[in-house]
């Protein structure tokens, strides 16, 4: 098995066999995103790639997850895919799961009959992040896509039965009155779109990106930890999902809660609601009282 550079995949896929597809990212202009600065994108060979799962194969035997990575695979080619994806199934015969990041616009690229053959063949999840819902913030970001193709990209891979991770990003307009429009068009944009899964994630400040410059420069200002948890709950309250798994276990955020939306919304506010209202920094993760 060979692997080029960091490799990244979801906090909930740290333990899936993770077979490097592309090299990169597509679009690898997100201004918080440091996670392939060092990366020129392209597409690995299809040779050296189908040789890696027979050696994952040799390494691990039988696997029941995998991962498709660098930062977007869907990027290749329906054909390529397709027979990555058949070649996964048949040596391993115990996998019952593979997902990959996507951009929005590596979504827009396929159509939807290409998207279905890809499920067909065993892609079950995408990881799609949408970051944010205004569309301010998108621009500034560089995100590359605008509300309404977000939207339907997340809509596409609905529609084409791929299950959707969605994921946004607490903190993203810094400490200013912008974050009220941030958490309401991100709550707005999720409604929109309906995924599976929704992950919430905290802004990191990551070197070699321009919002590090940003920060260093005094133009971005880290929200406080209380801060994020007010956004959390605010997105949270907005929130109108069906059959949607809710989740801030990733390790930027504060405090880590999850559950199922709309049945375990309550009890997910009220949880939020005792470390606004009475302070309780005892529900917080470790270190993360130190900066509230």
């Amino acid at each position: 098995m060979r692997y080029e550079g960091d490799i990244f995949s979801p906090h909930i896929a740290g333990e899936d066999y993770i077979l490097q597809c592309t090299i990169g990212c597509s679009h690898n202009q997100c201004t918080f995103c440091g996670m392939y600065k060092t990366k020129a994108y392209r597409v690995r060979d299809l040779k050296e790639i189908l040789e890696d799962i027979d050696q994952a194969q040799m390494h691990y035997g039988d696997i029941e997850k995998v991962f498709l990575a660098d930062g977007d695979a869907l990027t290749m080619s329906k054909e390529d895919l397709i027979i990555i994806l058949d070649k996964l199934y048949k040596v391993f015969p115990g996998l019952n799961y593979v997902g990959t990041y996507a951009t929005a616009r590596s979504i827009l690229n396929k159509t939807i009959s290409e998207l279905i053959e890809l499920r067909n063949h065993g892609l079950i999840e995408a990881h799609l992040g949408v970051e944010s819902g205004d569309r301010e913030i998108l621009q500034q970001i560089r995100k590359g896509v605008t509300y309404e193709e977000m939207v339907e990209a997340g809509r596409k891979l609905k529609k084409a039965g791929i299950e959707l991770f969605a994921t946004i990003i607490l903190g993203l307009a810094g400490r200013t009155p912008k974050t009220v429009d941030h958490v309401t068009n991100t709550a707005c944009i999720c409604n929109d779109i309906q995924p599976d899964y929704l992950g919430v994630l905290t802004v990191i400040i990551e070197p070699r990106t321009e919002l590090f410059t940003q920060y260093q420069n005094g133009n971005f200002q880290i929200p406080l930890n209380i801060e994020i948890v007010q956004e959390m709950h605010s997105l949270l309250k907005d929130l109108n999902l069906e059959n949607c798994g809710f989740t801030s276990i990733h390790p930027s955020n504060p405090v880590y809660i999850e559950g199922m939306l709309p049945q375990d919304k309550d009890m997910l506010l009220e949880t939020l609601t005792c470390i606004i209202e009475k302070r309780d920094i005892s529900l917080l993760r470790p270190r993360a009282a130190e900066r509230v």
